[in-house]
């Protein structure tokens, strides 16, 4: 997936397989000069065969990446559960677990484990990388992944440029969980509680958690890299709350992604960079959107209508109530042209910055929001 779309909007979601693949062959392709490194499976003790498979190491020349794989076997990541790896894996069939990560074995802080896709997607994956080369089931992925002119051109870079690296990182004020590293097909993130785990808080937290959400769809609306992300759908759990009281998006597993600066210069060039890394999940049949399909009021008018109506409920007393309900309303109208539903939006914002109060439970900003007028 190129980082620059111009006016065809590509879902994350349908990108994912390719990611896959495309940091398994980025990590061959750096060290391809030298010479070659035993396999990181091959290093493993044989009482954690079970959990190879379970973290998808058995499929390694089509993983996420081997980073934090020594976590896992050193038994510094653990399920909630207590399972340890070498005892057997837990259920295999979630998109995601509960887990805690440590340094030293003495203290622990609660991370998440995700698969990027279903365990079934990954398969089908498999199945059409093999298909594409007129190849069985188990035919080499990564020599199918060597041939094609996509992984040639990491294969010769020098070092990682825009064009080969589409990446959103925290570090640069992306509303995501920071990324701790991968193994197999697993990637590890901090840990969120997710917004519906909110929805009976106190008036303050959820006036808070409201306004925040809004401010994290105006920055995938409006930024300096000129880029719009926006929602397929939209539901409470894919948006987390950090213990600091920050709101990030958990799951970006239904979010798409416009490059409003290349035009349509890159629509010229989006056949040409079409392969089967790009086709595993949706086919290469599929036309994805034109940008001009995707109204500006998308990821407002979703979360408006699915997310904030239960979060504010019977929060406040009238007529704050009312005015809350009655932007919310406009804010959720589809009907609406674009203006109308930003402009209830940043209304809405205005009516629930008082409403946050500052104190530590709100530590992502306090105790800065006693001297700046912006919190």
């Amino acid at each position: 997936m190129e980082p620059r779309l111009g006016p065809k909007a590509a879902a994350l979601h349908l990108g994912w397989p390719f990611l896959l693949l495309w940091v398994s062959g980025l990590s061959y392709s750096v060290s391809s000069s030298a010479s070659p490194s035993p396999s990181p499976v091959s290093r493993v003790r044989t009482s954690y065969n079970l959990g190879r498979t379970f973290l998808g190491l058995d499929k390694c020349n089509a993983c996420i990446g081997t980073s934090i794989c020594k976590k896992f076997f050193k038994e510094e990541i653990r399920f909630d559960n207590g399972l340890a790896l070498h005892l057997g894996p837990p259920p295999d069939d979630l998109p995601s677990y509960s887990a805690n990560y440590s340094d030293d074995f003495k203290t622990w802080r609660p991370v998440e484990i995700s698969r990027l896709v279903s365990k079934q997607q990954n398969k089908i994956s498999d199945r059409r990388i093999c298909a594409s080369a007129a190849a069985p089931k188990t035919c080499s992925i990564e020599r199918v992944l060597r041939k094609t002119g996509r992984f040639q051109k990491w294969l010769q870079a020098k070092r990682l440029t825009p064009d080969l690296v589409q990446i959103f990182p925290g570090a640069e004020g992306w509303p995501l969980p920071k990324y701790l590293g991968s193994c197999g097909r697993f990637l590890v993130s901090t840990s969120t509680s997710p917004l519906q785990e909110f929805y009976d808080a106190p008036p303050d937290q959820a006036a808070d958690l409201a306004y925040q959400l809004l401010g994290v769809l105006e920055s995938l609306r409006s930024n300096d890299l000129n880029y719009f992300f926006y929602f397929t759908h939209v539901d409470a759990g894919m948006f987390g709350i950090f213990n600091n009281g920050h709101l990030f998006i958990r799951d970006a597993s239904a979010l798409g992604v416009i490059d409003r600066q290349e035009g349509s210069q890159a629509a010229s060039r989006a056949g040409d960079d079409k392969d089967i890394f790009s086709c595993l999940v949706s086919g290469c049949q599929t036309e994805l959107p034109s940008c001009d399909t995707i109204p500006e009021k998308q990821n407002l008018v979703l979360v408006c209508r699915q997310v904030l109506p239960l979060l504010l409920q019977a929060k406040f007393p009238s007529p704050m109530r009312e005015e809350i309900d009655a932007e919310l309303t406009r804010c959720a109208d589809g009907t609406r042209p674009d203006p109308e539903v930003l402009g209830a939006a940043s209304r809405l914002k205005d009516i629930l910055r008082p409403l946050r109060t500052c104190d530590p439970r709100f530590a992502y900003r306090y105790p800065d929001c006693k001297y700046n007028d912006k919190f």
